[in-house]
């Protein structure tokens, strides 16, 4: 196993069902953490006895609760008229004034849903708390669609654990080329912004120089 997997399978073989929940709180804030492994090998360990897997659940919810929260807090510390100078600055390549405004938009529209959607999505998860923060989102309601999003992803995976018993790496030979396609394409749509920002700049420069 990876360095990382088996730090995180001793942790929860050390402390339990905390350590369940302390590594998916790491996973929401550190996204690399592997919860592919974790989830599932806690599903393992409940099915070996050596912990209770409602709890093992319940902890890892509220890891992902705390990890979410945190995110929010960030984002609204933001605030959207900081975010807004920065979009106007040559060196901020990640999305223009203009994408800042459709993205507000998009999320006034539909924010409930990309939030809830977004915790079964690799990395997302982990960066959608963000935007809600940012756009100041209903805290209460926020922290109910990340409970009930965030509760199926973490059930899912520790009774997958239960049911594969000691394969239940497994899931993560399924689960990662699907988290790596989704990293792959976000940080082609990052380069994408930078290059389409870039343009956008020359061509605001060529025309100064020319009238």
């Amino acid at each position: 196993m990876p360095d990382v997997t088996r730090i995180a399978t001793d942790l929860i073989r050390a402390i339990g069902e905390p350590g369940v929940g302390l590594l998916i709180f790491l996973e929401t804030v550190i996204p690399p953490i592997p919860s592919e492994v974790v989830l599932p090998f806690a599903g393992f360990a409940a099915a070996q006895g050596e912990m209770n897997a409602w709890l093992a659940w319940a902890w890892a919810t509220a890891g992902s609760l705390a990890g979410a929260a945190l995110f929010y807090v960030l984002g609204a510390s933001l605030t959207y008229e900081r975010l807004y100078a920065f979009a106007g600055k040559r060196w901020f390549v990640l999305f223009s004034q203009k994408d800042l405004d459709r993205g507000f938009r998009f999320f006034d529209r539909h924010g409930s849903v990309v939030v809830l959607v977004g915790r079964f999505v690799p990395f997302v998860r982990s960066v959608v708390s963000i935007p809600a923060g940012l756009n100041r989102m209903s805290f209460p309601w926020f922290l109910l669609l990340t409970a009930v999003g965030s509760g199926i992803w973490n059930a899912a995976f520790v009774v997958a654990g239960v049911r594969l018993g000691a394969d239940y790496e497994s899931v993560a030979r399924y689960v990662d080329p699907a988290s790596r396609v989704v990293v792959v394409l976000v940080v082609a749509g990052l380069v994408w912004l930078a290059v389409r920002k870039a343009r956008a700049h020359r061509r605001r420069t060529a025309k100064q120089h020319t009238g």
